[in-house]
């Protein structure tokens, strides 16, 4: 389930509401929470390319909006330029962004390309996923090697484990070298603990 931030930032104002009702302390005295670092309005920098001759839009308003997903505002949120354009108002930095996606879509160029501009301009860390070349391959790769790692190391506990457990049942029940009197006394001694 997605969360836009205007309702995580509301969820989170209704619950500081509702703490705060439970305190007694007025609407007056809550102050607005702090959500991540501060903006950085001036980290904008615009990504510009000289639009193909005769090219029209490379692709509808929907594909662009996604493609927008694939793009990591720059003002220091965590979100991409669409989710932060449409839910913080106060950012600066993504609806200029989106003006520039805007105009290279305009401009003929594809999606690839579009992201290609980007990083040029803002370098790798624009896009919302690093890139599958060179060591960011450990990152994708690191989850299922730990997770293949854990499930050949838990198997073969388990299978020590039972095989354990099989020696423990097989094992001989050692001789008691008991005389008849010592069995006796023992037996009347059980007796009598009942």
């Amino acid at each position: 389930m997605k969360v836009t931030r205007r309702e995580f930032v509301g969820a989170l104002a209704g619950g500081a509401a509702s703490f705060a009702a439970t305190r007694n302390v007025t609407a007056m005295q809550i102050t607005q929470p702090v959500v991540g670092p501060p903006m950085q309005q001036d980290a904008y920098r615009p990504v510009k390319l000289e639009a193909r001759a005769g090219a029209g839009p490379s692709m509808t308003a929907e594909q662009r909006d996604d493609l927008e997903h694939d793009i990591k505002c720059q003002c220091g949120c965590v979100l991409d330029i669409y989710t932060c354009r449409t839910t913080d108002f106060t950012c600066g930095v993504s609806p200029a962004m989106h003006t520039d996606v805007m105009g290279l879509v305009a401009g003929g160029f594809g999606a690839q390309e579009i992201l290609n501009a980007f990083q040029a301009v803002y370098g790798e860390q624009v896009l919302m996923a690093p890139l599958r070349q060179g060591f960011n391959w450990v990152g994708y790769l690191m989850p299922f090697a730990a997770l293949i790692t854990g499930g050949v190391t838990i198997a073969a506990l388990i299978r020590r484990w039972g095989a354990r457990g099989k020696l423990h049942a097989s094992a001989p029940i050692p001789a008691l070298d008991a005389t008849p009197a010592e069995m006796e006394a023992l037996q009347a001694a059980i007796r009598d603990d009942r």
